[in-house]
């Protein structure tokens, strides 16, 4: 359902005029004593982030709560995220939390001036991290606050966020070693991008050198970003407190959206009937590709129904774009079903082998939509299709079996979960993976 236009907060009572501001004037003081401890065996203080947040003018239905995970390895409060004590109509008000509580990448850049301007000019240019100009000033203002220590006014907010993370650019490199190709490359990506943030940080003048050259600070704060900003109208990147406790929906969809008014105040609603109990979810990204939401996020969701098939062509045509080659469409599912966008690329793939006339023919057919014509093209060649995915399959099982066993070897040499915490997570991604790919090996099988 759509979001009203300039919505009240929760209670229907009128936005709070008097909130603090947080617009202030950074020193180049670092206040050691008041800083957080960010090693990932420090534990998170969720304790008073409610009272700190409301104090600020954030207001919250009697319905929010933050609830920790009951897996016994949450010993240190690293998955907590938001539920409703009580069950909830659809377009019920969930959360409100004003501008200034909320961290945006162009306030952060107006906020250090000029003096990120080199530091922006580096990322520009960077390959890797050109697109990520939004949080990179997120990145720059959550080490910005790190350092104030006492005196910044998100400091509970700080202390308030993970210090575990599991996400591409907190891997090791026997983690990328354990995952299938294009997971490991996804997961390098955002090292990679990490790696240009930090290159960036040497043209910074107001954060200290220990702080630029604080592996595992550095490390946090970009972690932090990347697992909790959001993307608002405008297409900037925020961070909300609060809002940042709801976790994603996968394959069972959003029960709470979130929008912003023009003054950019956030509110959140259900959307749907949600029953007390439930966790408060929203949408992070494609529930069809677990492998790049672990890469970025962090987790592995095991809910999602489909998995992209893993075709990789680097600068695609135009013409291979438009019969089908996404991502998001070329998709295995979990009964071992195969889509259609993977049956077409991988025919235009096929009949570029035969003859260019072949390959027009079938273009034509399916921008025209002859379905008929289009149908014949893939009866005629269907052998040469199912033996160029089949083959695909097996090859990517055969991944997938090479880094078991090799993870076997590791683990029998004392490389187990204890020194590789991250280990146990990947596993369950390639074992989800080499699931799928049964599944769909055994489809293929039975149709010939």
């Amino acid at each position: 359902s759509g979001a009203p236009v300039a919505a009240p907060p929760v209670g229907g009572a009128p936005a709070p005029s008097g909130s603090t501001s947080f617009r202030m004037r950074y020193s180049s003081v670092v206040d050691d004593v008041g800083a957080i401890d960010i090693g990932e065996g420090a534990p998170r203080d969720v304790s008073s982030i409610v009272e700190w947040a409301t104090s600020h003018g954030a207001q919250a239905s009697d319905c929010f709560e933050l609830v920790a995970g009951a897996d016994e390895t949450n010993r240190l409060n690293n998955d907590v995220f938001a539920a409703t004590n009580r069950d909830l109509p659809a377009d019920s008000p969930v959360l409100y939390v004003p501008h200034d509580l909320i961290l945006t990448g162009v306030k952060a850049r107006q906020e250090f001036g000029d003096e990120a301007h080199a530091a922006e000019e580096m990322l520009v240019y960077s390959e890797e991290a050109s697109d990520s100009l939004p949080q990179f000033y997120l990145f720059l203002k959550l080490l910005r606050e790190y350092e104030l220590g006492r005196q910044s006014p998100w400091r509970t907010w700080l202390d308030s966020l993970p210090r575990y993370y599991s996400n591409g650019a907190s891997m090791t490199d026997f983690c990328f070693g354990c995952l299938p190709p294009y997971a490991a490359e996804l997961a390098l990506g955002e090292k990679r991008r990490l790696d240009r943030f930090v290159e960036a940080l040497g043209e910074v003048p107001f954060l200290s050198f220990e702080s630029k050259n604080d592996a595992d600070l550095t490390r946090w704060a970009f972690a932090a970003v990347h697992t909790r900003c959001t993307t608002m109208p405008d297409g900037d990147s925020c961070l909300v407190p609060m809002a940042d406790f709801f976790n994603h929906g996968g394959a069972e969809g959003e029960d709470v959206y979130v929008t912003y008014d023009e003054g950019g105040n956030c509110y959140a609603y259900s959307a749907r009937d949600v029953p007390a109990g439930r966790p408060l979810r929203i949408c992070y990204g494609d529930p069809t590709n677990p492998s790049k939401l672990l890469a970025q996020y962090g987790f592995l969701d095991e809910s999602s129904r489909a998995t992209f098939c893993k075709i990789i062509v680097h600068d695609p045509s135009q013409e291979l774009v438009d019969v089908g080659y996404d991502p998001s469409r070329m998709l295995f599912y979990d009964d071992g079903g195969i889509s259609q966008e993977v049956w077409d690329v991988l025919l235009y793939q096929e009949l570029g082998k035969v003859s260019q006339e072949e390959l027009q023919g079938f273009y034509t057919a399916h921008a025209t939509g002859d379905l008929t014509s289009k149908q014949n093209y893939h009866d005629q060649y269907f052998a040469r299709t199912h033996a160029a995915l089949r083959e695909h399959v097996i090859f990517l099982t055969n991944e997938l079996e090479e880094l078991g066993l090799g993870l076997e070897i590791q683990a029998k040499q004392g490389r187990d979960s204890d020194r590789h915490p991250r280990l146990p997570l990947i596993l369950r991604h390639n074992e989800f993976v080499g699931n799928t790919l049964e599944l769909v090996l055994q489809n293929l099988d039975n149709m010939m």
